[in-house]
C-alpha cells in the first residue's frame, strides 16, 4: 500500500471515530431537512431550468460517457452496468461539458465546497449494487431531475443502512437499509460511507444531479478535510477523470 493510500484511510478512520464521539453529526439513512446546507437551495429553486438543460443534453446526439469509462481506478464492480456521468466538476471544473449545461454550470459556481458534481444517468432497468463510498469528510447530495413518472409506481429508489459502515463487511445488511424515492425536483442529503445500493426498474431513465460537498465539522476537522480533498484532487486518477469526462464536440 502507498504512503499516499495509507494517509488516506488513516484519515478516514480519523473522522469515523470523530463521528462516534460526537464532534459532529451522524447523518440519519436520508437527510430531508438541508438547512445545515442552505447554499443547496438555490439547486431546488432553479429546478426546471437544471431540468431543461439536462432534457437538451439527453435527447442530443452528444455521447455521454459511461462510469466505467472515467478511470481505471473504477473499472469493474459497480460501474459494469448501464449508468453515465455528465460531469461538471472533480476537483477542477470541466470546461469543456460546462459550455453544453452552462447555466446548471453557473449555478454550480456559486456554491462552495463542491468537490463533485455530474449529471448521474441510470439506464432502465438497471441496478447499483450494494457498495461502500470512500470519504467521510463528503455529505453527498441528489436532486431529482429526471425521475421517470415521478416514481408513481416506486420502482426508483435507494437504499441505505447506517448502521453498516464498515467497508469490507456484510453486505446482505442492505435487507436492513431504507429506501428513499427519488421526485422530480426534491433534494436529499445522505452519508455514502454507509453501505448502499440503488435501482432503476423503469422502462425510462433516470437522472439525478449527484454532488459531494465538504461535511460541515468544527473548525480543526474542517481545515483537515479541506487538506485531505486539496491532496486527492491533485492526485493522477482525479486528473484521469477530469481527461476522460469531457465530451468533446466537433464544429
Amino acid at each position: 500500500m502507498s504512503l499516499a493510500s495509507r494517509i488516506k484511510d488513516a484519515a478516514a478512520e480519523l473522522f469515523i471515530a470523530a463521528e462516534r464521539r460526537g464532534v459532529f453529526r451522524k447523518l440519519p439513512a436520508f437527510e430531508r431537512n438541508l438547512s445545515e446546507y442552505p447554499e443547496l437551495d438555490v439547486l431546488k429553486q432553479n429546478y426546471p431550468m437544471i431540468r431543461a438543460e439536462c432534457e437538451s443534453l439527453i435527447r442530443s446526439p452528444l455521447r455521454i460517457p459511461g462510469m466505467e469509462e472515467l478511470t481505471s481506478y473504477t473499472s469493474g464492480g459497480i460501474h459494469q452496468i448501464e449508468w453515465k456521468s455528465f460531469m461538471f466538476k472533480s476537483g477542477d471544473f470541466i470546461e469543456e461539458n460546462c459550455t453544453l449545461a452552462p447555466r446548471t454550470a453557473a449555478l454550480l459556481r456559486t456554491i462552495p465546497d463542491v468537490y463533485t458534481a455530474f449529471f448521474s444517468v441510470l439506464e432502465p432497468q438497471q441496478h447499483i449494487k450494494a457498495h461502500w463510498g470512500y470519504w467521510k469528510g463528503f455529505v453527498r447530495y441528489h436532486l431529482g431531475v429526471i425521475i421517470p413518472d415521478n416514481n408513481r409506481d416506486r420502482k426508483c429508489w435507494i437504499r441505505i443502512n447506517p448502521d453498516a459502515q464498515s467497508r469490507g463487511g456484510d453486505r446482505s445488511q442492505i435487507e436492513q437499509g431504507e429506501k428513499y424515492f427519488w421526485h422530480d425536483g426534491e433534494a436529499v442529503l445522505f452519508d455514502d460511507t454507509f453501505l448502499h445500493e440503488a435501482a432503476n426498474e423503469t422502462e425510462s431513465v433516470r437522472v439525478v444531479l449527484f454532488l459531494d460537498v465538504a461535511r460541515k465539522m468544527p473548525l480543526g476537522l474542517s481545515l483537515l478535510n479541506r487538506l485531505f480533498l486539496w491532496i486527492a484532487h491533485k492526485d493522477k486518477s482525479v486528473r484521469e477523470i477530469r481527461r476522460n469526462a469531457a465530451i468533446r464536440t466537433t464544429s
